[in-house]
Order: C-alpha cells, then sequence, then structure tokens
C-alpha cells in the first residue's frame, strides 16, 4: 500500500498501523456525505478509489468548496488529533468512492515504535502542504473581479502540472462555488476569455494560450 502517510514505513510497520488504529474501509455512492459539520471525528480518512470534496454551508445554505480529495489523499486528520473537536465541514463523496479509516482516537497511548513516529512526521508533512493549499485559495479569491479569480487558479493549476494543457479537478458548479462566485457568471467569464483568445476549454479540461500573451511561469 503506498500512500503519504505510509511514507518510509516497511510492510511490517504499515500492518501494525493498521492493526492498532483498528483500520476498516467503507464504500460510499456519489454526493453521500461522509462526515457532518457539527459531528464529533476521531479518524482519518484515506481516499482509496474516486474522490471527495470539502464543503462548508451558511446558513443561508450556499456552498463554498474548500478542497477537492483525490485517491491517496487524507481528509478530517487535523480534527481526528484534536480531541473535543467538531467538524466544521462536510465531507462529501465527488463520485463513487472508497474509504480507509484510522483511529486516532488511542494515538497517545500507544507506546512509541518506528511506525507510529513516521506516522505523526508524515502527518506533519501532510497537513503543511494542506495550509499552503487552503492560503491558494484565499490568493484566488482576493481578487474582485471573476477574470482575477479563475485565471489566478488556472495559472496555479497549469504550474503544477508543467503544462498549459491540463484538466482541472472540479466541475463547473463546483468550481464557481470553490473561486466563490455565481456559476452563470462563471460561465459568462470563461466563454468571453475564450472568444479574447486567452484559452480554450471544454468542460474541466483547459488551455491556456500562449498567443495571447498568457505565457505560464515555468516556460523559457
Amino acid at each position: 500500500m503506498f500512500n503519504p502517510l505510509f511514507q518510509h514505513m516497511n510492510e511490517n510497520e504499515i500492518q501494525a498501523c493498521l492493526q492498532e488504529l483498528h483500520a476498516y474501509s467503507q464504500r460510499y455512492e456519489k454526493n453521500t456525505i461522509l462526515l457532518l459539520a457539527g459531528d464529533s471525528n476521531n479518524q482519518i480518512g484515506i481516499v482509496q478509489k474516486g474522490s471527495v470534496t470539502i464543503e462548508s454551508y451558511d446558513l443561508w445554505g450556499n456552498t463554498t468548496i474548500l478542497n477537492h480529495i483525490e485517491k491517496q489523499g487524507l481528509f478530517a486528520e487535523s480534527y481526528a488529533l484534536l480531541e473535543g473537536s467538531v467538524m466544521m465541514v462536510n465531507v462529501r463523496a465527488n463520485e463513487d468512492c472508497e474509504v480507509l479509516y484510522l483511529n486516532m482516537e488511542n494515538i497517545r497511548s500507544i507506546p512509541e515504535t518506528s511506525w507510529k513516529t513516521k506516522l505523526l512526521f508524515n502527518l506533519l508533512q501532510i497537513t503543511s502542504k494542506k495550509n499552503i493549499q487552503l492560503s491558494q485559495r484565499s490568493f484566488y479569491i482576493a481578487h474582485k473581479s471573476i477574470r482575477q479569480r479563475v485565471f489566478s487558479y488556472l495559472t496555479t493549476i497549469s504550474i503544477q502540472k508543467q503544462t498549459n494543457d491540463f484538466e482541472i479537478p472540479l466541475n463547473r458548479q463546483q468550481l464557481a462555488d470553490y473561486l466563490n462566485v455565481e456559476r452563470t457568471a462563471l460561465s459568462k467569464e470563461l466563454a468571453k476569455m475564450e472568444k479574447e483568445g486567452i484559452l480554450s476549454f471544454r468542460k474541466n479540461h483547459f488551455i491556456l494560450k500562449e498567443k495571447a500573451g498568457v505565457k505560464p511561469a515555468y516556460f523559457h
């Protein structure tokens, strides 16, 4: 089993970890709520198949997508490690998926072992990367115009994938929620950007156009 959470562990350490943390798998259909805001949680979820989204709702029913977790990604790890904390977000199946859960309730009482040391170090690295991702979203929505938000997001994805021809993990409604804009306004702006030769797109597949002066940072 390869997962960043088990990095640098040998097979015996992984099996000991799974056993001590009472690991089990569960399958979900698309749109099922895995974890609900307001519930307490002491488990780390690892996406084995499919993907999930982390969502926030306000009192008026508006949705904000905070993150998209793909295969081998983790969710709810911060809540699992903080005793007495409750979920402030929902975790929803973005598609049919399977999740491996690890119970962290008694992690403090487990004797210090090689797998425990490696697990906690790996968790620190994963959490740090997620903090950077959340910071990136704040950069996107700090822009006033929809175009600036879209272009900032697509540029980041382009740099991460090292190509100007790529797919994003969000559908149109999810992208609108993530960038905190109306879907109709987002679609209109994308159409304008395509007409102006800035980009082309089909569903979640985008191409940034160099001819319009759009030149990703990694291009020389």
